[in-house]
C-alpha cells in the first residue's frame, strides 16, 4: 500500500479555492432589524427575505463547488499515486514485475467484490497501460508474508487500511509496438517471375512457420490432433507447404469453391526496368524458402522496381493479374499432379531395383489398408496460410491457416457420411456442430461462425472429388479457449510458453493480459464516387498495428449537390497482447487520420 502525499500535488487555482462548507455545516446571518413600529417595516421585511434567499443560494453553490473540487482532488491523488508507483518501469528489468497492493474495491477490476463504479476506483489497468504495463495477475494480499510491510494509514493518520480482502496486482512489461515493414517478394508463378509488394497489414503473417515439424504452436497442435483422429480410419499423408503465396487470377475460374472474388487481395506485379541487372536473372531459378533470402534477393533490384500495387482491381480486366491465395484449393490439384508424377517415377523409373521394391511395397501397403477400411483408404493433406480481404470484426481473419484433406476415391455419399461422423466425434465435445448443406457438411461454432466444410469439388479435369477444409486458427481459438484470434500471431514469449509442454485440446489458455481496456473513437470523412471500403479497413489495420477489434458503420450521408458521401465509423481499440492506453489509442487514431488523408485522399470531418 502507498501513502498519499498531498504536498506533491499542484495547488488549486484561485477560482478553484476550497470553502469550509459541508452538508452538515450551517450558516448564521445577523441583520439589524428595525422595530415593528417603524413605518418602513413592510419594505425592509421584503428586502431581508431576498437577502436570505440569495445567501442560501450562494451557500448551496459554494457547497456544490466544494464537493466537486474535493472529488476532483481525490481522483487526482489516485492518478498521481499510481503514476508515481508505475514510474519504476524505467528501472524495471525486461522480465521484471511491479506489485501494487490495494484495498478491496480500489483496483476497479472484476476481481474486486463488490466492484466499485469506475470513477470511484484507481483504474489500475488503465493507469498501468499509460506506463506500457499489463496486468498479468491478481491474488490476495497477505501482509504476514511481507516482513517489511507497515500500515501507515490513510494520509499518515492513525486509522489503518482495511487489509482484509486486500488484493495484490502484478504488472509486467507490454510487448513494444514495432514499425510495419515493407516486404518485397519475388515468386515464380506459371513459369513467370513476379515481383510484388505484400500489403502492409499482412507483412507480419508471412514466414511464421507455425506448421513446421518441430513447432509447438497451438495451430500445429490442433492440426496434429485432427490428423491423429482421422488416422484411426484412414492412412493420412501430408505434403510440405507450398512456398508460393501468389496465384494467377485465371485459376479462380477453374477452382473457386468458397472463394469470393471481392474478398481477394488482388495484386499487380511490380514493373521492372529491362536494363536492370534483376531482369537478367535466370527466370527458372527456384523460390527462396525463408524470409531473409527473399528479402535480400529482392533488395538488390529494388531501385529498378516501379510499384503498381492495388487492392482495387477487376479480375475480369487484364490477363496478367495475380492474387494472394485465398484458398489452398487453387494449388491442390497442382500438388496432387506432382505427387502422382513422383510416385510414378519411383515406381517405373527407379534408380535401382531396391527402390522399386520399396516403392511397390509402400503402394501395396496403402492398397491393403484401403481394402480393410472398405470405403476410403487414404487421405492426402495440405496445409498453409491463406489470405482474405475481409472487414475488421471480432472473428474475421485476414490471414489464417487452412487444412485441406482429399480422399483417394471419387465422390461417394458414404465417404462424406463417414468423414462427417469422424469429425463430429472429434470436435463435437468442443462446441462444434455440423449441418448438412448442398450434399456436404458445414462445421460451425459460436461465436466464430463457420469453422470448416466437407464438400464436393469439381476439378479442372472434370474429376469430381470430396474435399475437407478446416480453419485451423479458429479451431485453435476454440479448443484452447483463446479470447482473441490475434493472440495466435503475437510475438510475446508468454503466449508460446504455455504450449512448451503440449497441452491436450480443451486445456483453457491463461491470459497474460487481464481485463484489457477498450476505447472507442469515431472517424468521419467525406469520400468521392471511387470510395472502396476495403481500402479503409486495410488502412485501419495498418495504422492501429492490429489493435482495432471492431469497426462499425454508424452513419452515412450523401450531399444532394456534391458527388460526395459522408461516412462515420466507430472504431473499438482493444488488445489482449499489448498495453493499449487512452493516449496510445488516440495516437493510433490520429495516425489513421493522416493515412486516410494522404493515401485515400479523404477529407476528415
Amino acid at each position: 500500500m502507498f501513502s498519499t502525499r498531498k504536498n506533491s500535488l499542484p495547488s488549486p487555482s484561485l477560482e478553484d479555492s476550497f470553502f469550509p462548507l459541508s452538508s452538515a455545516s450551517s450558516m448564521a446571518l445577523s441583520f439589524g432589524l428595525p422595530s415593528s413600529s417603524s413605518s418602513s417595516g413592510s419594505g425592509d421585511s421584503g428586502a431581508i427575505d431576498t437577502d436570505l434567499i440569495l445567501a442560501a443560494e450562494l451557500g448551496q453553490a459554494l457547497l456544490e463547488k466544494n464537493e466537486e473540487l474535493a472529488a476532483s482532488l481525490e481522483q487526482t491523488e489516485k492518478e498521481v499515486e499510481v503514476r508515481r508507483t508505475l514510474h519504476c518501469v524505467q528501472v524495471l528489468a525486461e522480465d521484471g514485475e511491479v506489485h501494487v497492493s490495494l484495498c478491496n474495491g480500489q483496483g476497479g477490476t472484476p476481481v474486486d467484490q463488490p466492484r466499485r463504479e469506475r470513477h470511484n476506483s484507481w483504474q489500475v489497468v488503465a493507469m498501468a497501460a499509460e506506463a506500457h504495463l499489463i496486468l498479468s495477475a491478481v491474488c490476495p494480499f497477505e501482509s504476514e508474508n511481507h516482513q517489511s510491510y507497515k500500515c501507515t494509514g490513510y494520509r499518515s493518520q492513525d486509522k489503518g487500511f482495511h487489509v482484509e480482502k486486500a488484493l495484490l496486482h502484478v504488472f509486467a512489461r507490454s510487448a513494444p509496438y514495432t514499425p510495419v515493414p515493407v516486404v518485397h517478394m519475388e515468386e515464380v508463378v506459371d513459369g513467370e517471375k513476379v515481383h510484388y509488394n505484400v500489403p502492409s497489414e499482412l507483412s507480419d503473417h508471412l514466414f511464421r512457420k507455425f506448421l513446421c515439424s518441430d513447432s509447438i504452436h497451438p495451430v500445429k497442435l490442433v492440426q496434429d490432433f485432427v490428423l491423429a483422429g482421422l488416422a484411426e480410419d484412414w492412412s493420412v499423408s501430408m505434403t510440405a507447404e507450398s512456398e508460393s503465396y501468389l496465384v494467377a487470377a485465371k485459376r479462380l475460374q477453374t477452382c473457386c469453391h468458397g472463394v469470393d472474388a471481392s474478398q481477394c487481395y488482388w495484386i499487380h506485379q511490380l514493373q521492372k526496368d529491362l536494363t536492370s541487372p534483376a531482369a537478367d536473372e535466370d527466370p527458372g531459378s527456384s523460390n527462396t524458402a525463408d524470409a531473409s533470402g527473399k528479402e535480400s534477393r529482392t533488395r538488390r533490384g529494388a531501385e529498378s522496381l516501379r510499384p503498381a500495387f492495388s487492392l482495387d482491381v477487376n479480375p475480369e480486366v487484364g490477363g496478367e493479374l495475380y492474387l494472394l491465395r485465398p484458398s489452398l484449393l487453387l494449388q491442390l490439384e497442382e500438388l496432387l499432379t506432382k505427387r502422382e508424377e513422383i510416385m510414378n517415377n519411383k515406381r517405373l523409373q527407379g534408380i535401382n531395383e531396391g527402390d522399386k521394391q520399396i516403392c511397390e511395397a509402400e503402394i501395396n501397403k496403402d492398397e491393403a489398408h484401403e481394402s480393410c477400411n472398405g470405403i476410403s483408404g487414404s487421405l492426402f493433406g495440405f496445409s498453409g496460410v491463406v489470405f482474405r480481404n475481409v472487414p475488421v470484426s471480432l472473428w474475421a481473419l485476414p490471414a489464417f491457416h487452412q487444412l485441406l484433406l482429399r480422399p483417394s476415391v471419387p465422390s461417394h455419399t458414404e465417404t462424406i457420411k463417414k468423414l462427417g461422423h469422424k469429425l463430429e466425434k472429434l470436435l463435437a465435445p468442443y462446441g462444434i456442430s455440423m449441418v448438412t448443406e448442398g450434399g456436404g457438411l458445414r462445421l460451425t461454432a459460436q461465436p466464430m461462425g463457420l469453422i470448416g466444410q466437407v464438400f464436393v469439388s469439381d476439378a479442372a479435369n472434370n474429376h469430381v472429388t470430396i474435399v475437407v477444409s478446416l480453419n485451423l486458427d479458429l479451431l485453435a481459438a476454440l479448443l484452447f479457449s483463446l479470447p482473441d484470434w490475434r493472440l495466435l500471431w503475437c510475438h510475446n514469449s508468454r503466449f508460446i510458453k504455455q504450449f512448451s509442454l503440449p497441452p491436450p485440446p480443451g486445456t483453457p489458455f491463461r491470459p497474460f493480459s487481464l481485463f484489457p481496456e477498450s476505447f472507442s473513437f469515431d472517424m468521419s470523412f467525406w469520400s468521392g464516387p471511387a470510395w472502396d471500403e476495403k481500402l479503409f479497413h486495410a488502412a485501419v489495420r495498418e495504422a492501429s498495428h492490429g489493435t482495432v477489434e471492431q469497426v462499425k458503420l454508424v452513419d452515412t450521408f450523401s450531399h444532394p449537390d456534391l458527388s460526395q458521401t459522408s461516412f462515420c465509423y466507430r472504431l473499438t481499440y482493444c488488445s489482449h497482447t499489448h498495453a493499449v492506453s487512452h493516449t496510445q489509442a488516440l495516437t493510433f487514431h490520429k495516425q489513421l487520420q493522416l493515412l486516410l488523408t494522404s493515401r485515400l485522399q479523404l477529407t476528415i470531418r
